[in-house]
């Protein structure tokens, strides 16, 4: 089982493996959060292999310090693009989904070091400390380049009319190595698990575009 490979290994190495090995780890997690679903409904929400973004040249520890060498090296496209100047409000080209909203403000600061002057914000999207409210408001009247937040926030921001645009959006990336001070990673902790895969992936808007390889999902 690609489950148990992964648990066999580092994390840091897991994520460097081939597309294929890793699109189908990724069906064993989507399963697990769609734990009532049938193979049919099952197969319809699987994420293609063409739709893994393959960073197995980045052979460095997957680690915070390391984040911005690893988007110049294997994600040289998401480089280019954060140099870019941002052309509507609320309208990333990244996602980075994490587990915590601590984890997320160590990363933002990471993210910051890539955007040029006429690049837009790094967005914050945490439950904590701001309403659903506040962050609709935010992206409906800035530009960003980028935007950082829990699956749960940002699954509900996708469902907000006229809010987290997805035109521009090229990259997902997923804080599948970091751990907890319990040792779970995004995908071991139950809730976030299933807000990822049930509210986001599976999002009626988002869902097209990763499965038509348009949108890249990345383990880092």
């Amino acid at each position: 089982m690609e489950e148990s490979a992964a648990q066999s290994v580092p994390h840091t190495a897991f994520a460097s493996q081939s597309p294929a090995v890793l699109a189908k780890y990724v069906a064993t997690i989507q399963a697990k959060a769609f734990d009532t679903a049938s193979a049919i409904e099952l197969d319809d929400l699987r994420l293609p292999e063409t739709c893994i973004e393959d960073t197995s040249n980045f052979l460095d520890e997957r680690s915070l310090e390391n984040l911005t060498s690893f988007i110049d090296t294997a994600l040289p496209q998401l480089k280019t693009r954060f140099g870019q100047k941002s052309k509507d409000n609320g309208a990333p080209t990244l996602l980075f989904f994490t587990a915590a909203a601590l984890r997320g403000a160590d990363v933002i600061r990471e993210l910051k070091k890539l955007r040029t002057d006429k690049s837009g914000q790094v967005a914050k999207l945490f439950a904590k400390h701001f309403k659903v409210e506040e962050h609709i408001s935010y992206l409906r009247r800035t530009k960003v380049v980028a935007a950082v937040g829990t699956p749960g926030r940002i699954g509900k921001l996708l469902e907000a009319e006229g809010c987290l645009r997805l035109e521009a959006l090229s990259h997902i990336i997923i804080d599948f190595t970091y751990q907890d001070s319990k040792k779970r990673n995004l995908f071991d902790i139950p809730e976030t698990r299933q807000d990822l895969f049930k509210s986001v992936l599976a999002n009626e808007r988002l869902k097209p575009l990763l499965q038509s390889g348009k949108v890249k999902l990345v383990l880092f």
